[in-house]
């Protein structure tokens, strides 16, 4: 794909060009004789690749009459590092969101999944953006890291933890009467079907409903919306099949609306992904592989087995298609190496100058890194015994188990009675008693697709769309999307890139690795 435009030419006051816009009032004051900022959209369109968009009539159509590109982006491609990037403008080595999750070597404890901005480091896109314009407001919803940022309205994925154990639906919100506003008007947020055996569409069209009335009621200057609806059937069933197709098509309808409220609201419309979700049938037990070498090692409560990782000479923390290797002491780095130097579906071991080459050389990496050949996948499994595996093992628990678990999309089809006990659990819950909802399987050969390694091709990666007609070139990377955000909202006070003609030939497509 290239960043081809529409043969159509613009319009002379293209209502999304920031530089056609010198007459617009500036409401927050004067800013050194500059309009007042253009409106921007982003929205996070998680595992969006051009064959998907085949499926999305209206993203096509946004993508047609704008401009789009290929979005080169990070290693690894997952969801926190990669937002990070784009918000930053640096890699991984720089801002240290490593991942989705790391092991905190100062607690002794791998954590994903953490919520506090303050674990980005680095400029953000709303600092510059002040700098240039005092008073730019920024809403983020759902995009990751939102509690703690210096964002003007932000709405987050947030269970109440009761202190007898339950966990119940609802979100976090800045400022806290937002809270009260969403759940009255769209109900509580769709918690279970974010993610778990029901994640599906009713979550992102939450979603998108929050995000048209912050739009309508607060109009910030910059609205970041998260949409995860396609990371899920792309998971379960791999990205060519019917369902993950269908998936795209009902995403792109859910859309609708919030597209025709940006037009309306002359807002300039950015849509882009952190990854392309490719077939992936084959998972990779790492961990597994550590222990029969005598590096990880476990502790046992009550029957099972527990991750040690303060006690391990090596373990891993697995994160779809990358792996973290936290080696304890470096006289076990080889042995380390050697466990894994022959384990199918590890297509290569990053040391410190693989990290260094990727831009991946951070203290909380790994010592090593290990990436998944195209088709693989790694697991956080330790145990060497599913009747010794830990209770979590079975649960949607994204906080407890010491890695990435694709397998919480579905409930165990080996058990017949899987949806008796879901049932019971839940007339439990509603009855406001402690539940287990230990429906997942410990079997991970259902999963069809996964991402988080370097894409081989345009096609199996990310893309960014834009409103604004030549506003991206051939490609972006995924360090100037910070860059690129503020040339659209007129705040670098220099023009957006030219791009290429509108009748120019598209360049070949690249090869390998980007």
């Amino acid at each position: 794909m290239s960043g081809r435009t529409s043969p159509t030419p613009p319009p002379s006051a293209d209502a999304n060009d920031p530089h056609d816009r010198k007459d617009r009032k500036d409401p927050h004051g004067p800013n050194d004789g500059y309009a007042a900022p253009t409106k921007l959209l982003v929205l996070d369109v998680v595992g969006l690749t051009p064959p998907l968009l085949d499926h999305m009539p209206h993203l096509k159509s946004l993508a047609q009459t704008g401009s789009q590109a290929p979005l080169g982006t990070v290693l690894p491609a997952v969801t926190c590092a990669a937002q990070s990037t784009f918000l930053t403008g640096t890699h991984p080595a720089e801002h240290g969101i490593v991942g989705n999750g790391w092991y905190f070597r100062e607690l002794g404890d791998v954590l994903l999944w953490r919520q506090h901005n303050g674990l980005v480091a680095g400029d953000k896109l709303w600092d510059a953006a002040r700098r240039a314009h005092p008073g730019y407001t920024v809403a983020n919803i759902c995009w990751w890291y939102a509690m703690g940022a210096d964002t003007d309205y932000t709405v987050t994925p947030r269970p109440v933890y009761y202190a007898d154990g339950r966990k119940e639906p609802d979100c976090y919100t800045r400022p806290p009467a937002l809270h009260d506003e969403l759940t009255s008007k769209l109900g509580t947020f769709p918690l279970f079907h974010f993610w778990g055996p029901g994640a599906d569409l009713v979550s992102s069209r939450w979603i998108i409903d929050a995000t048209r009335h912050v739009m309508s009621t607060r109009d910030p200057d910059l609205t970041l919306c998260y949409l995860p609806h396609l990371d899920y059937d792309l998971q379960r069933f791999g990205p060519d099949d019917p369902r993950s197709l269908k998936a795209a098509a009902d995403l792109d309808a859910a859309m609708a609306p919030l597209l025709d409220d940006a037009r309306a609201q002359g807002r300039t419309v950015v849509a882009l992904s952190e990854y392309g979700i490719t077939r992936a049938d084959r998972p990779v037990d790492i961990n597994r592989a550590l222990r029969r070498a005598g590096l990880l090692e476990v502790h046992t409560q009550d029957g099972m087995e527990y991750l040690d990782p303060m006690a391990s000479r090596a373990f891993a923390v697995a994160d779809h298609q990358i792996a973290h290797v936290y080696v304890r002491r470096p006289e076990d780095l080889e042995a380390t190496k050697a466990a894994l130097a022959d384990l199918p579906g590890i297509e290569r071991l990053l040391d410190d100058e693989g990290k260094k080459t990727h831009h991946l050389d951070h203290p909380r990496s790994g010592e090593l890194v290990a990436v998944a050949e195209p088709d693989a996948w790694f697991t956080y499994y330790y145990w060497l015994d599913d009747a010794l595996a830990p209770d979590f093992a079975q649960l949607v628990e994204i906080h407890r188990k010491p890695g990435y678990d694709p397998v919480e999309l579905f409930m165990d089809p080996l058990d017949p009675y899987v949806k008796v006990k879901a049932a019971t659990a839940l007339a439990r819950k509603k009855l406001g008693m402690r539940y287990r909802m230990a429906v997942v399987p410990l079997d991970p050969s259902p999963i069809r697709g996964s991402h988080g390694r370097l894409p081989l091709s345009d096609d199996d990666g990310p893309l960014i769309i834009c409103s604004t007609p030549r506003a991206v070139g051939d490609r972006v990377a995924a360090t100037d999307v910070k860059s690129l955000l503020l040339r659209l909202a007129g705040l670098d006070r220099r023009h957006l890139p030219a791009g290429p003609p509108a009748d120019s030939p598209d360049p070949s497509p690249p090869t390998g690795h980007q």
